[in-house]
């Protein structure tokens, strides 16, 4: 959907006359019988006074096109700018222009993004013009069949360069996508860039062709992702998995928009649900259907593209990853197959406020002719999380869309062990089971008596392949995160002081080599696992006289798991107890089912390591 499309001479006549704004608030209403807010329309008034004056020159054409506000079809992802013409050879050229306001920006460890001092992290602008860029490439049909060429970059107009927004650490997204700024010499400014490509006007009405074609992935992009699965063991399918992926990717074939369909797959830790789900984004890729993989924990989707791709950096496929809160704005059945990992982190709520959208399970039925949701109740550890399979049926039926629903039941996870699954449960006080002691099994489980044995153990572990690491229970403050030369974590009677994850390995701390020396939480690591998992539980889980007793205020207070509970305790403090200590339980749970082959644990309260050494004597002693 274009807002704004005209030629470069009304254009500027348009901005000179001061009515551009107003033309493009009216377009954009008309267009999506929604408002703008004042920033928004202020920005539009700024910003194309700018651009009216880099395309005040002669040398490029009166009738190069202009298209203002693009929706990529499919997304809620909107081109700010974008000029269209034709090089010395009559091609067809797009030069893509991410604008932006910001005067100022501080550099951030995680790649591709930059800090803002209202907005927080975000992506680059460079970044983000390559990635509208690469959307287009690999899934507009008329793009990549008529080859378009494609030139992203970005225009911050107000931004005197510095030693940030230029970094070495951006340099690859920078040749992607230049960055230009305000105060930029003739040679190296966006108007010289667009002069490098458009020497003659848009005379094929290039965005009018791309805005009306077909969506469908491009053939590199298939092929790119099935050389990507095949031979990696890590998405090996067996047993029940199968049988659900065969299932899925059937429903996915036969779904449209007046026979939309639901699939619920339940499965505990270990069973293979992200398996499935990352062969499902693949597969279904490759039927010519767009779809993507979507998960509200960021951790699972930075691991699993690059498990794909073997590399940590941003690439092509990154598009086809993405977050629960992303299908606000989408128009519905837009979108041919979700598939939604880790379904039981759903909010309510999406943004950084949590105040944007209605639901997030109606909102991706709503936006798909086909969603998958891999669910595992137990899971749900923060005080937002309302994924259930009730809640998914609740809305499915207020749709009217079709719901089946499958079990994924074989353990690969905790190497196969079932009885380690209903040990844990029962020894947590989560439910109760028949599996009263641990069971000897070719699970390796101990309770270490310090946390220097403990760090020793996973040191000695990761050499294997580092893919051992160590976790810890929300208790300890995140000050390192403000002055990285101060410990987080600290214990009696012992020397040894840790800290949580760096920010600098965001959410690929799981696959840093030098991140075995951290610690980390249920946020970097739900949805992952390792070889052997090290887990810290603190004085938020303690047992007294047999009973498990779980300590909300024992939380860190930079922990937003548990955000809404003192306001929950004042309105209903039995439920609002009820529910914190499920979250504290399962959180644990979720911890101590990250191991493939072992889990080893450390107690900061001695009688609840006692508690769990009991659990383990009497089978050990027969």
């Amino acid at each position: 959907m274009i807002i704004y499309q005209d030629v470069k001479e009304n254009f500027i006549n348009q901005v000179r006359g001061g009515v551009i704004d107003q033309l493009i608030i009216d377009f954009y209403f008309n267009a999506t019988k929604k408002h703008v807010g004042a920033s928004e329309q202020d920005s539009w008034k700024k910003s194309m006074r700018y651009m009216r004056d880099v395309l005040n020159d002669p040398s490029i054409p009166k009738d190069a096109g202009v298209s203002i506000e693009y929706t990529i079809p499919r997304t809620s992802k909107r081109i700010d700018f974008i000029l269209t013409g034709q090089n010395e050879k009559k091609n067809d050229y797009a030069i893509i222009i991410e604008l932006k306001q910001w005067s100022t920006v501080d550099l951030s460890e995680k790649d591709g993004l930059v800090k803002t001092s209202f907005f927080g992290e975000v992506s680059h602008p460079s970044y983000q013009a390559w990635s509208y860029a690469a959307l287009l490439e690999n899934y507009c049909e008329t793009v990549y069949k008529e080859n378009i060429q494609l030139r992203p970059c970005a225009y911050l107009h107000n931004y005197i360069e510095d030693d940030v927004i230029k970094n070495k650490f951006y340099e690859e997204y920078l040749q992607k996508a230049p960055v230009f700024l305000e105060g930029d010499s003739e040679k190296d400014s966006l108007r010289s860039f667009i002069k490098k490509f458009v020497k003659y006007g848009d005379k094929s009405k290039i965005m009018y062709r791309v805005d009306s074609g077909k969506i469908k992935p491009s053939k590199s992009l298939t092929d790119s992702l099935a050389s990507m699965l095949k031979g990696n063991e890590e998405f090996f399918m067996i047993d029940d998995q199968k049988v659900v992926f065969e299932t899925a990717k059937l429903l996915a074939k036969q779904s449209n928009a007046k026979n939309k369909n639901i699939l619920i797959v339940q499965g505990g830790p270990g069973t293979g649900k992200s398996v499935v789900a990352i062969n499902l984004l693949v597969e279904i890729t490759k039927q010519g259907l767009v779809v993507q993989y979507v998960t509200k924990n960021a951790a699972p989707r930075a691991v699993y593209e690059s498990m794909l791709t073997g590399q940590m950096k941003k690439t092509q496929i990154s598009n086809l990853f993405t977050g629960s809160g992303s299908y606000i704005d989408i128009e519905e059945n837009s979108l041919d197959a979700l598939v939604v990992d880790e379904a039981h982190r759903l909010n309510e709520k999406s943004g950084m406020f949590r105040n944007l959208g209605e639901n997030q399970i109606k909102e991706i039925i709503k936006a798909s002719k086909f969603s998958v949701f891999f669910i595992d109740e137990d899971q749900k550890v923060t005080w937002n999380d309302i994924g259930e399979k009730e809640e998914i049926k609740k809305w499915a039926d207020l749709i009217g869309v079709k719901v089946q629903e499958m079990e994924l039941s074989s353990q690969f996870r905790c190497s196969g062990s079932d009885g380690y699954l209903a040990w844990l449960d029962d020894a947590l006080q989560i439910k109760e089971t028949a599996n009263i002691f641990l069971s000897e099994n070719n699970y390796d489980f101990r309770v270490i008596d310090s946390p220097t044995e403990l760090y020793n153990l996973i040191l000695e572990k990761n050499k294997e392949r580092n893919k051992s690491r160590l976790v810890a229970g929300y208790c300890w403050d995140w000050i390192s995160k403000q002055d990285k030369s101060k410990m987080d974590i600290s214990f009696l009677n012992d020397s040894l002081a840790l800290q949580w994850n760096l920010a600098s390995d965001g959410n690929l701390w799981i696959l840093s080599p030098s991140s075995v020396n951290e610690v980390g939480c249920i946020h970097t690591c739900q949805g992952l696992e390792l070889d052997y998992i090290g887990v810290i539980i603190g004085l938020d889980f303690v047992v007294r006289d047999g009973v498990v007793i779980t300590q909300p205020e024992k939380r860190a207070k930079t922990d937003a798991s548990l955000k809404g509970y003192k306001t929950a305790l004042k309105q209903n403090p039995a439920e609002a107890k009820k529910k914190a200590d499920k979250i504290i339980k399962n959180t644990y749970r979720t911890l101590m089912t990250r191991g493939m082959k072992g889990c080893y644990v450390y107690f900061v309260d001695k009688e609840t390591e006692a508690y769990f050494k009991n659990r383990l004597k009497l089978n050990k002693s027969n």
